[in-house]
């Protein structure tokens, strides 16, 4: 019978997903990969998940890939490794391409494929004491499936420094080349969750999601097909229900319905 390790609950719009190996630092295997990306398979199809916390059990946040299945990669051929690679991207796209927000909420340590899960997240809240690090190259690998979403989120001169050196850093550093975005004391950490959690609830849920895909559209296209992209995004968004209701609440300094 399959290990549960990710545990998930959902109320109030909120969809909390948690890696629950807090014995092994949280870190991944083939169940963890596999459960993450059918969690997010199904939160990409549910209409009343406002917002999503990514979250680890106990004390660390996720320490990277297990020991054990580490040493079970020692014994496969190039395809079964090409494979396994293969799904592990995939489970990142999946958190990356979530239609909804996705917070991570990190404590004590995101080391390795724990800081790529930091980077496919759309917010990033650290406790003050919290440490990162690429720090594959230590054990003679590389971090190449985490590298497309770590690189659109601190650039190729931060990823040159850190991705060569596999040094460790801490969560100062990690919110200056933007790896994160709060960083706050360890105690005050789900304060500050639920405050964003609460920006993103004051706001129209339809026009976060599609703010979301409007930055991966815009990033991809060339000048005129930005051009037209978002000529067509806000306009649609203006003439939507829920834009008319933001719009017409503001103007009317009214609440609009879509406030929690």
């Amino acid at each position: 019978m399959a290990e549960n390790t990710v545990a998930f609950t959902f109320a109030d719009g909120v969809a909390r997903v948690t890696l629950a190996r807090p014995d092994v630092r949280n870190a991944f295997n083939a169940n963890v990969i596999a459960e993450l990306h059918a969690l997010f398979e199904r939160i990409a199809a549910a209409d009343d998940v406002r917002v999503v916390v990514l979250a680890g059990e106990g004390k660390v946040f996720c320490g990277g890939a297990d020991v054990g299945w580490m040493r079970e990669s020692l014994d496969l051929s190039f395809e079964a490794n090409a494979i396994d690679a293969e799904r592990m991207s995939d489970m990142f796209r999946a958190i990356d391409n979530c239609p909804r927000p996705v917070i991570a909420r990190i404590q004590g340590a995101a080391l390795g494929g724990g800081a790529g899960l930091a980077a496919a997240c759309d917010i990033a809240i650290a406790a003050d004491d919290a440490v990162f690090g690429f720090t594959e190259v230590k054990l003679g690998i590389l971090p190449a499936v985490i590298s497309p979403f770590v690189l659109a989120k601190i650039g190729a001169s931060h990823a040159r420094a850190l991705f060569l050196t596999g040094e460790r850093f801490d969560a100062a550093r990690a919110m200056r080349i933007g790896l994160v975005h709060e960083v706050v004391p360890a105690d005050t950490l789900d304060a500050a969750v639920d405050r964003c959690i609460g920006e993103i609830g004051n706001a129209g849920p339809y026009a976060v999601s599609a703010a979301k895909l409007l930055i991966r559209r815009v990033l991809d296209a060339t000048y005129q097909e930005r051009r037209a992209i978002t000529t067509r995004a806000i306009a649609d968004q203006r003439i939507s229900p829920e834009g008319q209701e933001g719009l017409r609440a503001f103007l009317e300094r009214r609440k609009a319905s879509f406030h929690q």
